[in-house]
């Protein structure tokens, strides 16, 4: 299939979030695959173009505000050709969607209308007939919507079926209703079932109602989308959806693996797991902790936000602080909680320890030297860290929420191939208590532990098995196409 993928951030050139790692791997399995996929994102600030080849400038129909032209650039992505939209007026900043101060940017919605409507306009200058639009998340869901509005009828769009993948329900890109005559979808497309919103605009809602097939990032967020706990307010009209999948993420072992990671001080595998208490040894001396192979390290790599449960961590800190055991924290995000584990870990200098900011050598220091890593998150769409534990042999603490309760198996009797710890409630009694249970398990239950390592590590993530379902998905939204072509 002729595939045209577009997102606002890929790995290896921009990233925030999740987004970008899906962006980055699966294209390039599915060009394993044999499909002919083109990625586009923008070329923001922080991409060098003199690493890329220019084909020259386009002009993008910016509705009410006319006619823009940029500066088009392609580069090589693993196989995959990656293309980026250069407009130094919305792509020309230090950060990708928020100022110095945190705030979003004023003109999102510019920026991404005209993305979306660049990503259109390139396939036209490249001569690709698009059978397959992958719009990602809110920043591209206009897409479905630009296509019948505006492309429909144009020759390299007029077979080319949509598919929506949501990363994350809360953000949902809603703005004034200035960019309706901007994006040139019409009025009549400002309605309940399309892009209304209380009087605004949502483009999120938008891509969902307009779409021919939906997924998100895992099969039990999938479903949790669909309850007034986890929509966001569009649960309605994702129950409303017939065609709405969950595919789990991948995890690109290539970067993620014990064996042949280039930032732990040794490799490690299955076979040869007793060399993990090597890399134990250095992350405790890296974080000035008393160096005790016995005790066991919680390890946290994460954003310092609600969705990622740091309030749960915080409550439960003075509990845990009593356990015989030492946390390392790695993150950054709202300054209440980096100053709060700042201090703690000055506090107590020989149980806890913080690093307030992002390092990837210090994730995978940590993924490696940690006994039981958290997540406790209110919801999370897939989650990576957990996969990449397991791979660590380096045992998940998780909420079971989305990709965390598909992908970690709870220690207990009942369960086949156990590997690793769930908890249920929001609760500060229940992050504490499962600790405990942990803890306990670590000092009284070594053979169940050692266990629960070898069940971990055995498990693969593999994009290519992803890959797989993505290739159904868009066979489905040709399908669907197909049929709503027949009743024509």
């Amino acid at each position: 299939m002729n595939i045209l993928f577009v997102a606002s951030e890929v790995a290896g050139y921009a990233k925030s979030g999740g987004l970008a790692d899906v962006s980055s791997a699966l294209p390039k399995a599915l060009k394993k695959l044999g499909h002919n996929i083109k990625v586009v994102m923008p070329r923001y600030y922080s991409i060098d173009k003199k690493e890329l080849k220019s084909l020259g400038e386009m002009a993008v129909p910016m509705g009410s505000l006319g006619e823009f032209w940029c500066e088009v650039f392609i580069g090589n992505m693993g196989g995959v050709e990656i293309y980026f939209i250069d407009y130094e007026l919305y792509f020309g900043r230090a950060n990708l969607y928020t100022d110095s101060k945190g705030l979003a940017y004023g003109d999102n919605d510019e920026r991404f209308i005209f993305l979306s409507k660049a990503s259109f306009e390139l396939a036209k200058k490249i001569d690709f007939i698009v059978e397959i639009i992958h719009a990602n998340d809110w920043h591209t869901a206009i897409m479905p919507l630009l296509l019948k509005a505006k492309y429909q009828y144009n020759k390299y769009f007029k077979n080319s079926s949509t598919v929506l993948t949501i990363h994350n329900m809360q953000h949902q890109g809603k703005f004034t209703t200035k960019i309706i005559d901007i994006a040139e979808v019409g009025w009549e497309s400002f309605t309940s079932d399309n892009l209304e919103e209380f009087g605004m605009v949502n483009l999120l809602k938008s891509g969902i109602t307009q779409s021919d097939v939906i997924n998100t990032v895992s099969p039990t967020y999938a479903k949790e989308i669909k309850t007034a706990q986890f929509g966001w307010g569009l649960d309605s009209y994702l129950r409303g959806r017939e065609l709405l999948f969950g595919i789990l993420n991948g995890v690109d072992y290539r970067e993620w693996s014990p064996k042949e990671d280039k930032y732990i001080v040794k490799n490690y595998s299955l076979e040869t797991i007793e060399d993990k208490l090597i890399c134990k040894k250095d992350l405790q001396k890296l974080f000035n902790l008393p160096t005790n192979p016995n005790i066991p390290i919680i390890g946290f790599v994460g954003r310092f936000a609600t969705q990622k449960g740091i309030e749960l961590i915080s409550q439960s800190i003075w509990e845990l602080l009593e356990l015989d055991i030492q946390i390392v924290i790695l993150g950054s995000g709202e300054k209440w909680a980096e100053g709060f584990f700042s201090d703690i870990a000055k506090r107590y200098p020989t149980k806890i320890a913080s690093f307030i900011g992002y390092s990837e050598e210090l994730a995978h220091k940590i993924e490696a030297g940690s006994d039981i890593f958290l997540m406790p998150s209110l919801f999370e769409p897939c989650g990576l860290n957990q996969i990449y534990s397991l791979a660590y042999g380096t045992l998940p603490i998780v909420r079971a929420v989305g990709g965390l309760d598909d992908t970690i198996r709870n220690f207990d009797k009942y369960t086949k191939s156990p590997n690793g710890f769930k908890f249920y409630d929001a609760s500060k009694d229940a992050l504490v208590g499962t600790v405990k249970w942990a803890v306990d398990t670590y000092y009284n239950n070594r053979d169940g532990f050692n266990i629960l390592i070898k069940n971990g590590m055995k498990d693969r993530f593999d994009w290519d098995i992803s890959a797989k379902k993505y290739e159904k998905l868009y066979k489905v939204a040709v399908y669907k196409k197909e049929l709503e072509s027949d009743k024509l």
